[in-house]
């Protein structure tokens, strides 16, 4: 991400508000919490980030007819005036990593990365005495 977040800023979007963006772009109108797990962000912190991006017009905000409690979001067309405006220095950046990297490396990784995640999603999460190197944490005692 460090050389995405230079043109991330001149678009005037954090790196959070962008994996929003591009979900929405990708997946078209989400609830909620489909969209948090999309962009791996907790849904408080998604919370904290819609009003911004639904202020600036990028996104908009609509309860179910079927449950009053659940929300869909949209992308507008600001947002994907944003998302086009944007791709061509995303591309760019993509190409200069693959002619680092080498393409058929950075695929392999992808891959490995998609298993891993698809792995993970099916285990138990690991307790920290069963994660190499991790330090225990500390805990308070109550006064």
């Amino acid at each position: 991400m460090r050389r995405f977040r230079p043109a991330l800023r001149d678009q005037g979007v954090t790196e959070q508000q962008w994996r929003i963006l591009r979900a929405l772009a990708h997946g078209g109108p989400m609830e909620v919490t489909a969209l948090a797990e999309a962009t791996f962000l907790l849904a408080p912190s998604l919370s904290r980030i819609l009003p911004d991006l639904e202020a600036r017009g990028f996104i908009s905000r609509r309860q179910l007819d079927s449950d009053r409690r659940r929300a869909l979001v949209s992308l507008e067309p600001a947002g994907l005036k944003l998302i086009a405006e944007h791709a061509p220095d995303s591309e760019a950046l993509y190409a200069e990593i693959a002619r680092t990297f080498g393409a058929e490396r950075l695929e392999r990784l992808l891959v490995l990365l998609r298993e891993l995640e698809q792995s993970l999603g099916e285990a138990e999460p690991l307790s920290e005495e069963r994660v190499p190197g991790a330090q225990p944490t500390r805990r308070r005692r109550r006064a």
